[in-house]
């Protein structure tokens, strides 16, 4: 089961990057504008909260050459925004602005848009927002994301079955248990090496970069790395002082025991302190995954926070506590049933605690019903419940033959007839035929479950629906620069300095709706003011038109945000521009519209 986890891993590692959680939802100047004076700032409006980079602007003039712009920080609307200064006197021409922030659930989030001063350049500045992720990178984060989720589940379901369970041998669950803390910790501290250069979108060759290093430090998944790294030098010292007053068998004393090592009900002082011990460092190490993901983000954030660490703690008593079943099933010599049964009343409260969380989590996550069949996190998260159906199906057969099990008279002497490898010996006190069919059912249990934890874990890293929803209302400028059609069309009045052109840019220049705006340039090149303009579409070869696109005058531009093209082709484009109480002319451009 370790080396399929390990395989799964490796493929899903470099299976591609994790997608961001904030989306742009404005910017000023906005995407494609034609400005007639200079801004002095560029300000973009997310949905959520962002972090910035010492490099989170880079703006390129008309000639592809970078801006030098001031320190990148938040606007007046707050940790939502982001603003960087421009210098005065921009030069006439096209701008390209690239950006790249850290959403407030600690992944990465690029693109770039662009802006005119005066007048659109007749060729842009070539650029994109590049890859929101180095790949090397990238694949060695999300191996440690897994190996985290992995490690936590083992870890904090093997320390419940060992403390709520009381199993009479606890000897084969030390492995687990250090397995379990070894691998957090290593993962955990990879994930902190790897912070920087996950953010920056740099290889790994980066990640020991003293300045960028202890930007990690200061900043909140950074913080929550380092609080589950104390966590868990705090756990292991704990386990050793615990260690120290232990039975030869391992078990923590203060409970009275009767005939057969079951606890009467009473638990000691020693007993009660580790529950509430181990149960405070359970939930601190799910305040650390809850505090850098999804929860920290978006509606409802002290609801959601709470509902993933019962989420993240319910799942890890499970399928971490099936984990350390199934190898007392196969490894203690001597396994209550009565064990058994307390991890069947602790799994059936956790998989409850699991719905209710899972389906208010659901609903954060997604938004609407058309977000589930719409977007890759409702697919996903069909997936994991159709993973969680199975993994119940198989919950609920083990349920059932633990029943048999407690039922079972206890044999004096029951040769296995199909013995495990490291089989119990005969006068093991568990019936053997229905312990056989446990272990079976068990170890389908936890075979799904390390599916859940793979789908799961691809899950946190998915854009939910809910923000698909949001970042489909901004500019889509998230995957490379914009796609507008700028048309120039040419006019003459006839009188003197009656010549001139209009620029119009039509966005996204597709079908569908379309904003316009369209600026008038006199014979010296510079910006022209006209007493009326007005632009009208026709798509001869289906007879349709002309179509009003009733620009007004926004001071300097003329503009509109309703024109709707109803199909693709080539239309012409018909301005007509007045320049005095008796001066007019019409004149016409083509233009394509694509589909």
């Amino acid at each position: 089961m370790t080396l399929a986890s390990v395989l799964i891993l490796l493929v899903l590692g470099g299976a591609g990057t994790a997608s961001a959680h904030a989306a742009l939802r404005s910017t000023d100047p906005g995407d494609g504008a034609v400005v007639a004076t200079a801004p002095s700032r560029l300000t973009l409006t997310f949905t959520e909260s962002v972090a910035l980079l010492d490099d989170s602007f880079r703006v390129l003039d008309p000639e592809n050459r970078r801006v030098d712009t001031g320190e990148a920080g938040h606007g007046p609307g707050g940790a939502r925004t982001a603003r960087v200064s421009l210098p005065p006197k921009l030069a006439q021409g096209t701008y390209v602005v690239v950006w790249r922030v850290v959403s407030a659930d600690s992944h990465p989030v690029s693109g770039a848009f662009t802006f005119s001063v005066g007048k659109a350049s007749p060729t842009l500045a070539v650029t994109t927002a590049g890859p929101t992720e180095d790949p090397a990178t990238a694949s060695l984060y999300d191996i440690g994301r897994y190996l985290a989720y992995l490690a936590a589940a083992l870890l904090i379901g093997t320390a419940a079955f060992i403390v709520l369970c009381r199993p009479a041998d606890p000897a084969p669950l030390r492995a687990p248990l250090l397995i379990g803390w070894w691998t957090l910790l290593g993962s955990t501290l990879v994930l902190l090496v790897l912070r920087a250069p996950y953010e920056t979108g740099t290889g790994p060759g980066t990640a020991f970069d003293p300045a960028a290093l202890g930007r990690t430090l200061t900043g909140r998944p950074g913080i929550a790395l380092l609080a589950r790294l104390a966590l868990l030098l705090t756990a292991a010292f704990c386990h050793a002082r615990l260690r120290e007053h232990a039975d030869p068998a391992g078990r923590v004393g203060g409970g009275r025991e009767g005939p057969a090592g079951v606890a009467d009900g009473r638990l000691g002082g020693r007993e009660r302190l580790v529950r509430v011990v181990g149960g405070a460092l359970a939930v601190g190490l799910a305040l650390t995954w809850a505090t850098a993901e999804h929860a920290s983000a978006g509606i409802q954030v002290p609801v959601a926070m709470t509902s993933a660490v019962l989420h993240l703690l319910a799942m890890a008593v499970w399928l971490g506590g099936l984990t350390a079943l199934l190898l007392s099933l196969y490894r203690a010599a001597d396994l209550d049933p009565a064990t058994v049964t307390r991890f069947s009343r602790l799994a059936f409260a956790s998989v409850t605690v699991l719905v209710v969380t899972g389906v208010y989590q659901s609903w954060r996550g997604l938004g609407s019903w058309d977000a589930l069949t719409g977007t890759t996190y409702g697919a996903l998260l069909t997936a994991k419940l159709a993973a969680v159906v199975v993994l119940l199906t198989a919950a609920a057969l083990s349920r059932s033959w633990t029943g048999r099990l407690a039922a079972a008279p206890d044999p004096a002497a029951a040769p296995d007839p199909d013995p495990a490898p490291e089989s119990v010996p005969e006068s093991a006190p568990t019936p053997l035929p229905h312990r056989r069919a446990l272990r079976r059912s068990v170890l389908a249990e936890v075979a799904v479950a390390v599916v859940v934890l793979v789908i799961s874990t691809v899950l946190s890293g998915t854009l939910p629906g809910r923000a698909a929803a949001e970042a489909a209302e901004g500019p889509a400028t998230a995957g490379g620069l914009p796609v507008a059609s700028v048309t120039t069309i040419p006019f003459d009045v006839g009188t003197p300095n009656g010549k001139g052109k209009v620029q119009i840019t039509l966005d996204p220049g597709r079908v569908g709706d379309n904003a316009v705006q369209a600026v008038v340039y006199g014979p010296d090149g510079g910006l022209s003011t006209v007493p009326e303009l007005r632009l009208s579409l026709t798509l001869p070869s289906q007879r349709i038109g002309p179509l009003d696109a009733r620009i007004r005058d926004a001071g300097g531009y003329w503009t509109t945000s309703d024109l709707t093209v109803p199909l693709a082709g080539t239309w012409t484009m018909k301005v007509t521009v007045r320049v005095s109480e008796l001066d007019q002319v019409s004149a016409s451009a083509r233009v394509r519209i694509t589909g």
